[in-house]
């Protein structure tokens, strides 16, 4: 999941960061709201964190505008301002969610979580079950038939994208924007590696891989027992 985090207090900015991309969110950062503005005129994102107070262009406006363009990507609009008057206004350009400054990041995340449910009802369950794979994405924990099988943030990211679109053909176009942030390389094979680490944690001595390769076109989860092409 590809998040756009537009905050201009710098420190703030690297620790929300931080605890997002260890909970296996693809986080680009941005300071400035025409930057903010400018990035989502050219990229997609699945959720937009977004502070109020910003440089070049407030939040409020970031926000009217990209609802005026049709986008309809989750917003959470965050502010150090608190009252009845200033949630109405940022609720009223179109945000989805509030969050006042200081807040527990531990409900800056509930709260994420809840919105990216909230995008893709009805098939967004914490829970995904594809073959002997079960993933538990509040947790963050795999299971491979009973065992626990432990993955780094990006590993999870991954392997989340690919159960949740199992059966489809995924382009490393579609998979770099959804897992990797703007330090990806498109030139670089990291897909290809992790791939590689994935198959050895899931597939044990099973074969072929539930992680297909299609040349030219991308990779495939399947599960192994039919119930997946």
């Amino acid at each position: 999941m590809r998040v756009l985090l537009v905050e201009d207090e710098r420190s703030t900015a690297r620790i929300l960061a931080k605890g997002l991309r260890e909970q296996a969110y693809a986080v680009d950062v941005v300071h400035d709201g025409r930057v903010a503005s400018s990035r989502l005129a050219d990229s997609e994102y699945d959720l937009i964190v977004l502070d109020v107070m910003l440089p070049g262009q407030s939040g409020l406006d970031v926000c009217r505008q990209l609802r005026a363009a049709g986008q309809d990507t989750p917003v959470l609009m965050l502010t150090a301002r608190d009252g009845i008057e200033a949630r109405i206004a940022g609720l009223d350009t179109g945000a989805d969610d509030y969050l006042t400054k200081p807040f527990d990041f531990r409900e800056l995340l509930a709260r994420v979580r809840a919105l990216a449910r909230r995008r893709a009802l009805p098939l967004a369950p914490d829970r995904v079950v594809v073959g002997r794979l079960t993933l538990e994405s509040r947790t963050r924990q795999l299971f491979v038939g009973d065992e626990a099988v432990p993955l780094t943030a990006r590993e999870f990211a991954l392997l989340e994208y690919l159960m949740r679109r199992r059966g489809d053909v995924i382009s490393r176009r579609d998979l770099a924007r959804h897992v990797w942030d703007d330090s990806y390389d498109p030139l670089s094979n990291v897909i290809d590696v992790y791939v590689q680490r994935l198959r050895r944690k899931i597939d044990g001595r099973a074969q072929p891989s539930m992680i297909r390769a299609h040349r030219g076109e991308g990779y495939q989860l399947v599960d192994p027992d039919g119930a997946t092409p």
